[in-house]
C-alpha cells in the first residue's frame, strides 16, 4: 500500500531554502541581443513543454544593480538557461545574474544549461572579442570611479564576474555556431525535461509500503504492447495514499513524456468554485498545448479544444480524484485519445471510468485498475513512528501505545500520519488518554476525509444501507445480510455494489462484508449525531451500555428501528446485579425491524412486539421453547442458536409427524432459520408452516434425534446443515426430492450416506467431513459413489480413513465436480480415478501423511494442495512417508507456489517448478557440467531441518528452480573456483572475452548475524538473501528469492550460499557488465562476502553436456524459458513462486497456465 512519509533527518541534503521552487528554468540572457529572436523561441518552447519558466520583460540599463525580483527568481529556480551573447557581458545585470547562477550551483546544485550563441567558449573563457570589449569598458569604468569604496566594490566585482566568466565557459554547453534554431531549442528542451526529471525523482518524499505499486505503475507506464490509449485507474478511500501515489509516479516519469500534466484535487476544486471546471480546463490545455490565449469562457468550449490536443499528441495526464462523469468528460472529452498517451486516474469510485464517454468512441483505451487497501502491520507501524518520532521505530517506552494506536488506524495511511503528528512529543500517559478518546470520538480530519466517499452516494438508501451495515451487519454473509435487507425495503443489490465502488466494504473471499475499521467508525459516528445525549432519540442502538439504557430505563421510542445487545458484554452491570429486563421495554419502539437480545434474560408477554420485525437474534434463550406469542408473520430471519428450546415444530401447537396446518402460516415469510449449537434440541419438524425457507442451520444440535420428513415441503431449500448432529438417527429419506439444494452438509453424521438417493436434486454441493469415521463411509466406496448425486459441484470425503483401495476406479459420470478433498486420510498416491474427474479445478490432498506421490492430475486442475513434510524424522506411528514426486502432463505448466518456509529434510520434485535431492545423491557429471568441484567441505557443512518441535541434521541439499542450481551450507569457506571475490555484500565485473562459448554462471554469498543485534536463543533461524544478477549492458536484472525462506543454524555460524545461473548467449555476452547484488530480508543478517565465477563450454564436451542438463533445460519458467509471468517491469524478473499465495502457510499450491484470471492479476 501507499504512504508517504516525512524525509528523516540527515537522509537529504536539502535545505529549507532549497525545497521551496516557484520556477523550473530561469533565462538569463542579454535582451538587445535575443529579446526578439531565439531566446523568445526558446521560453515559449518550455512554456510548450509544461516548464514554469521565468522571464524578465524589462529592459536592462547598464549599470542598473540586480533587482530584487531577479535574484529572488533565480533562488527559487530548479534550472537556469544562460543565453552568451556578443553583447552579455556588456551588461552588469546578467554578470550579476551569472555570479548569482553559479553559487546556486555550487551550493545547491542548480541545473546550469550554457548557451554559446554566436560567440565562441573560448572567447569567454579568454574574455576576449566581444567579451574583451566588454572587460575593458568595465575597466575603464573603475578608472573613472572616484569614490574609493564604490571603487574598492567594483573592483571585487569585476574580479568575480572575470572568475565566472571563466567558470562558465568551462561547463559542458550548447553552442549554436551553425545549428538550426529548431534543432538546438528542441534539444535544451530534451535536455531539462531529462535533467529536471532526475532532480524531480531525488526530491521525492519517503514512501511506506510503496514498492510493488511504483513497479506496476512504471511497468504499465512503459507498456506497448497494446496500440490504443492507456487508462490506468487508482481506487481507494480517502486518505489512503491515490493522490501520493500518482504524484510520485508523475515525478517520477513526466520527463520521459514531451507534454505531461498533473490536474490535482479535481472534485474538491469543483465543488468550491463555481467556475472550477473551466479552470481546469484551461490548466489542462495550457499544459499540454502551446500557450494560444483562449478567450471562451465555455465548458464545452474547452473540452472541443482539448479533445483535438489529446488526439494529436503523446501526452501523460493525471487527474486527481475525479468525483463524476461530468468531470472526466470535460477533461478528456469522448473522442479517441493518441494511441500512445497515458492518463492515470484516482478516484473513490471503482466503476466511473469505464463509465465515461472515451469507452464509447470505436477505438476504446484499454482500462487497467489498482486497488490501494491498507497498510500491513509492520509499514503501518513505521509510518506512524516516523510522524510521531521522526525514526522508523518506536522511541523506548513507546512500543505498546504505538502498536495499540498503529492497530486503530488500521493500516489508513492518513490516519497514522495525522495521529503521528498530533502525538509528536507527548508522554506514554498522554498517548494512553488519546487512544481512549479516539475509540470514543473519532479524529474530525479524518472522518471528514472518509465522509467524502459516503457523500458522492446517489441514493438515500445506499447512505441508509452504509448506516445498518456499519452498525450490525461487518462479518455478516453478505446472502443473509441481502435477505434481510430487501425484507426492510432497501435496495441492497445496487447499494452494496455503489458502496463497494466507493471503498466503503469490500467482500471477503467467503462472502462476509467487511469495512475498515475507521470507516465503520465513521458510519456509527453518523448515526450518534442524530441525538449525540440521548440515545434513545437514534435510528440505530448497537452499543451495548446505551442498549442496556434504553431497556432498563423503558426509554425506547419510535425512532429506533434497530437495536442489539449482549449481556455477556456488560460486565458491570452484572456484578450491580441487573440481570432480567422485561419485554414491556420494547413496547414503543414500534418501528423496530432488526432486534438481537443476546444472552438476554428477559420476561413478560412478546404480543405487543413490533410486527415490523424481519430479523430476531436470541443466543442463548434462556426458555426451553419458543415463545408462543411473539409476531412472527414478517419475520425473514430467526436465529436462535445456543439456546435451551428442546424441540422446533410450529410456534402453535403443531406437532412434529409431518402434518400441516390449515392456519395462516405464522412464519410463512421465514427465509432462514439458525437452531445451530443448540444442545437440548431434540426434534425438529413443521416444515409445512415454513414455505420460504431457504436455509436451514442444525450444526452441532449434538442430542437431535429425528428431522421430520415434512421437510420436503421447503421446495426453496438452498442450504442444510446437519453437522455433527452425532444422535441423528437418519437422514430424511425425503431430502432427495429437494430441488433447490446447493449444499448439504453433514460433517461428523452417523448416517450411513447411500440413504441420500439422486432423486431430482439438480444442484447438489455434498460434503462429508467426518471426524466418527468408522460408520460414515464404508472400506469400499463403488456402491457408495453409485448413490451421488450426478450433479455434485463440490466433495469433500476428507477425515475419513481412506486409503487407495477404497476408491472406485471411476468417477467419471461426476461429471459436474469441480472440488475434491481428500484431505486426512492415509492414501499414498493420488488415487486413480480422480483422473477421471472432466471438470476438477481444485484437488485437496493436505494432512495425507503418507502420501508419497501425486502424478497426471486431471489437465483442467488450477489449483493441487499437499503438504511437504519439512524432515525426515520417524513419525509416531513408525513412518518415515513424505511427498516425493509431484508430475503433470506435458500439456500443464504449474506456475505458482505456496508455503514451504522450512529447510525440508527429505528430498522431492514438483515437476516443472522445483527439484530437491541430497547433494551427494547428484551424478558427477551434472556437478562437473556446472563446473562445481571438490566439494567435500559443503557436503559436509550439513544444516537443520526441523518441525514444531523436533530437528535433525540432513543432509546437504541441491536444489534446482528457475534454471537455478543452489545449495545452502554451514561455513564461511568459498569454493576455490569461485574466482572473483569481494567483501560485503556487492560485486562487480565486465565479462572478459573469450573464444571459447559462455555457458553459464556461479555465484557464491556467505551470510552472518549482525553483531549489533542481540539474539536470545542460542540458534537462529538465517532468512536466505535475496539474489539480484543484473546486466548493465543489456538493462536487465533477475531477482531471485529462494523456494526455502529459512534455514535453522547456531547463532555463531556461518551460512553459505551456492547458486549457479544457467545464463545463455541471450542474457550475457564477452564484455557485458555484471553486478551481483545480496540483499537482506532483515537487519538481524549481513552478507560478509560474495563472489562469482563464469562457465565456459569445453571444447568436445557440449553435446554430452546438453545430454546431461537436458532435463532441467527442458522446463518452461526458467531463463532462457518464459518468465513472462515473472516479470515486473519491463527488463526485471522477480524469480519467486511462493510470493503470490504467502497468506496460505504449510501448504503448496500448484496453479497451471489456466489459473484464474483474477488470481494471475492478483499474483502480477
Amino acid at each position: 500500500m501507499v504512504v508517504f512519509g516525512e524525509l528523516l533527518p540527515g537522509s537529504s541534503s536539502s535545505t529549507h531554502d532549497h525545497n521551496h521552487h516557484i520556477y523550473d528554468v530561469f533565462l538569463s540572457f542579454r535582451g538587445a541581443d535575443t529579446r526578439n529572436g531565439f531566446t523568445d523561441h526558446l521560453y515559449n518552447a518550455l512554456l510548450d513543454a509544461g516548464f514554469i519558466t521565468f522571464l524578465d520583460e524589462e529592459k536592462i540599463e547598464t549599470g542598473e544593480p540586480l533587482k530584487p525580483e531577479l535574484e529572488s527568481a533565480i533562488r527559487s529556480s530548479r534550472a537556469s538557461i544562460i543565453v552568451l551573447s556578443k553583447n552579455y557581458a556588456s551588461s552588469t545585470w546578467c554578470l550579476e545574474e551569472l555570479v548569482l547562477i553559479l553559487d546556486r550551483n555550487r551550493n545547491f546544485n542548480q541545473i546550469i544549461i550554457p548557451i554559446f550563441y554566436d560567440v565562441e567558449p573560448t572567447d569567454v573563457r579568454k574574455q576576449q572579442s566581444s567579451f574583451g570589449e566588454a572587460t575593458a569598458k568595465h575597466k575603464q569604468r573603475l578608472e573613472t570611479e572616484t569614490d574609493a569604496k564604490k571603487r574598492s566594490e567594483l573592483a571585487q566585482k569585476m574580479e568575480s564576474w572575470k572568475l565566472a566568466l571563466t567558470e562558465v565557459a568551462n561547463l559542458k554547453g550548447k553552442n549554436a555556431n551553425g545549428r538550426k534554431e529548431t534543432e538546438l531549442i528542441n534539444e535544451v528542451v530534451t535536455d531539462i525535461h531529462r535533467r529536471l526529471g532526475v532532480l524531480l525523482s531525488n526530491n521525492l518524499p519517503l514512501l511506506v509500503g510503496v514498492g510493488r505499486h511504483i513497479k506496476s505503475i512504471s511497468s504499465w507506464l512503459t507498456d506497448e504492447s497494446c496500440p490504443t490509449t492507456h487508462i490506468l485507474t487508482i481506487v481507494g478511500m480517502g486518505g489512503i495514499g491515490k493522490t501520493s501515489l500518482a504524484r510520485y509516479v508523475f515525478g517520477l516519469h513526466s520527463s520521459k513524456f514531451h507534454k505531461s500534466s498533473f490536474i490535482e484535487g479535481v472534485n474538491t476544486r469543483c465543488k468550491e468554485n463555481f467556475n472550477g471546471l473551466l479552470e481546469l480546463q484551461k490548466q489542462l490545455h495550457g499544459n499540454i498545448s502551446k500557450k494560444i490565449p483562449l478567450h471562451a469562457n465555455d465548458v464545452s468550449v474547452y473540452t472541443s479544444k482539448i479533445e483535438n490536443v489529446l488526439a494529436r499528441k503523446k501526452v501523460f495526464i493525471v487527474l486527481d480524484d475525479i468525483g463524476s462523469l461530468k468531470q472526466l468528460d470535460a477533461l478528456l472529452g469522448q473522442k479517441h485519445l493518441h494511441s500512445e498517451s497515458k492518463v492515470l486516474i484516482t478516484t473513490k469510485d471503482a466503476s466511473l471510468t469505464e463509465r465515461c464517454g472515451l469507452f464509447d468512441s470505436q477505438v476504446q483505451p484499454k482500462l487497467t485498475k489498482v486497488l490501494l487497501d491498507g497498510l500491513c502491520e509492520i509499514d503501518s507501524l513505521e509510518l506512524l513512528c516516523i510522524h510521531a518520532f521522526k525514526s522508523q521505530k518506536p522511541k523506548e517506552g513507546y512500543k505498546e501505545v504505538s502498536q495499540k494506536l498503529a492497530k486503530y488506524c488500521d493500516g489508513h495511511p492518513l490516519a497514522l500520519e495525522v495521529l503521528g503528528r498530533s502525538l509528536h512529543k507527548r508522554d506514554v500517559v498522554y498517548w494512553e488518554e488519546y487512544i481512549k478518546r479516539l475509540k470514543k470520538e473519532p479524529y474530525s480530519n479524518i472522518n471528514n476525509t472518509l465522509k467524502m466517499s459516503f457523500d458522492t452516494l446517489p441514493f438515500e438508501s445506499d447512505k441508509e444501507l452504509f448506516k445498518h451495515i456499519a452498525c450490525f451487519f461487518v462479518g455478516i454473509n453478505r446472502d443473509l445480510t441481502e435477505t434481510v435487507l430487501n425484507a426492510c425495503d432497501i435496495n441492497t443489490s445496487s447499494g452494496i455494489t455503489n458502496l463497494v465502488d466507493r471503498c466503503l466494504l469490500s467482500i471477503r473471499w467467503n462472502n462476509e462484508l467487511m469495512m475498515h475499521q475507521l470507516v465503520q467508525e465513521m458510519g456509527r459516528y453518523l448515526v450518534r449525531q442524530e441525538s449525540p445525549n440521548k440515545p434513545r432519540e437514534r435510528s440505530r442502538l448497537w452499543c451495548h451500555e446505551d442498549s442496556f439504557k434504553v431497556l432498563e430505563n423503558k426509554e425506547g421510542t419510535d425512532n429506533i428501528i434497530v437495536l442489539a445487545i449482549d449481556m455477556r458484554m456488560l460486565e458491570k452491570e452484572k456484578l450491580n446485579g441487573s440481570l432480567e429486563l422485561k419485554t414491556d421495554a420494547l413496547i414503543k419502539m414500534d418501528s423496530l425491524t432488526l432486534l438481537h437480545l443476546n444472552y438476554v434474560k428477559i420476561s413478560g408477554s412478546y404480543k405487543n412486539i413490533s410486527k415490523q420485525l424481519r430479523w430476531l437474534c436470541m443466543h442463548g434463550f434462556h426458555s426451553d421453547s419458543m415463545p408462543t406469542d411473539l409476531p412472527m408473520e414478517n419475520l425473514v430471519a430467526l436465529d436462535m442458536s445456543h439456546s435451551n428450546i428442546k424441540s422446533f415444530g410450529m410456534v402453535s401447537s403443531i406437532t412434529l409427524t409431518g402434518s400441516c396446518s390449515d392456519n395462516k402460516k405464522l412464519l410463512g415469510s421465514l427465509k432462514i432459520l439458525d437452531l445451530g449449537f443448540c444442545e437440548q434440541l431434540c426434534s425438529l419438524g413443521g416444515f409445512g408452516e415454513l414455505p420460504a425457507l431457504e436455509m436451514l442451520i442444525v450444526r452441532n444440535c449434538i442430542s437431535l434425534i429425528e428431522v421430520c420428513e415434512s421437510v420436503e415441503q421447503c421446495d426453496d431449500l438452498v442450504h442444510f446443515d446437519l453437522s455433527y448432529c452425532y444422535k441423528l438417527k437418519m437422514v430424511p429419506t425425503s431430502i432427495g426430492k429437494l430441488k433447490k439444494v446447493k449444499t448439504l452438509l453433514l460433517d461428523g453424521c452417523n448416517p450411513f450416506p447411500s440413504q441420500i438417493n439422486k432423486g431430482d436434486t439438480k444442484s447438489l454441493y455434498f460434503r462429508i467431513n467426518s471426524q466418527n469415521t468408522s460408520c460414515v463411509i464404508p472400506s469400499d466406496l463403488k456402491f457408495f459413489t453409485i448413490s451421488l448425486p450426478r450433479s455434485l459441484v463440490r466433495l469433500s470425503l476428507a477425515n475419513n480413513n481412506l486409503s487407495n483401495e477404497s476408491f472406485s476406479m471411476d468417477f467419471s459420470y461426476l461429471s459436474m465436480l469441480e472440488y475434491l478433498s481428500l484431505n486426512n486420510n492415509p492414501i499414498v498416491s493420488m488415487p486413480s480415478c480422480v483422473r477421471t474427474l472432466p471438470r476438477l479445478q481444485r484437488l485437496y490432498m493436505d494432512e495425507c501423511k503418507m502420501l508419497t506421490s501425486v502424478e497426471h492430475p486431471p489437465c483442467t486442475l488450477r489449483i493441487l494442495v499437499v503438504h511437504v513434510y519439512s524432515n525426515n524424522l520417524p513419525s509416531k506411528r513408525g513412518h518415515n512417508n513424505f511427498l516425493r514426486k509431484v508430475k503433470f502432463d506435458t500439456d500443464m505448466s504449474p506456475l505458482f507456489l505456496a508455503g514451504v518456509e522450512e529447510l525440508p529434510g527429505s528430498p522431492f520434485e514438483i515437476d516443472g517448478m522445483v527439484k530437491i535431492e541430497a547433494l551427494a545423491d547428484v551424478e558427477e557429471k551434472i556437478l562437473h557440467s556446472l563446473g562445481w568441484t571438490n566439494l567435500e567441505f559443503i557436503k559436509e557443512g550439513r544444516l537443520e531441518a526441523f518441525t514444531n518441535s523436533e530437528s535433525t541434521e540432513c543432509q546437504t541439499q541441491m536444489y534446482y528452480e528457475f534454471g537455478i542450481f543452489s545449495t545452502i551450507y554451514k561455513g564461511w569457506r568459498m569454493p576455490d573456483w569461485i574466482s572473483q571475490k569481494s567483501n560485503g555484500s556487492s560485486i562487480s565485473f565486465t565479462i572478459p572475452s573469450s573464444p571459447k562459448k559462455l555457458q553459464r554462471l556461479n555465484s557464491c554469498c556467505v551470510e552472518t548475524t549482525n553483531s549489533s543485534f542481540t539474539i536470545p536463543s542460542s540458534y537462529y533461524y538465517f532468512e536466505l538473501p535475496i539474489i539480484r544478477i543484473s546486466n548493465i549492458t543489456t538493462n536487465h536484472t533477475w531477482i531471485y528469492e529462494h523456494y526455502i525462506e529459512y534455514a535453522k543454524s547456531h547463532k555463531s555460524d556461518c551460512l553459505s550460499f551456492l547458486s549457479h545461473w544457467m545464463f545463455g548467449e541471450n542474457e550475457m555476452k564477452d564484455g557485458d557488465h555484471i553486478t551481483i547484488t545480496i540483499e537482506q530480508r532483515c537487519g538481524v543478517q549481513c552478507t560478509k562476502e560474495c563472489g562469482i565465477s563464469v562457465v565456459y563450454d569445453e571444447d568436445g564436451k557440449n553435446e554430452e553436456e546438453e545430454d546431461v542438463l537436458g532435463y532441467y533445460k527442458s522446463w518452461n519458467h526458467i531463463i532462457g524459458g518464459d518468465l513472462s509471468f515473472f516479470q515486473s517491469t519491463t527488463g526485471e524478473y522477480f524469480l519467486n513462486k511462493t510470493r503470490f499465495y504467502r497468506s496460505l502457510p504449510h501448504y503448496n499450491i500448484l496453479g497451471t497456465a489456466s489459473i484464474d484470471n483474477d488470481a494471475i492479476h492478483k499474483g502480477r
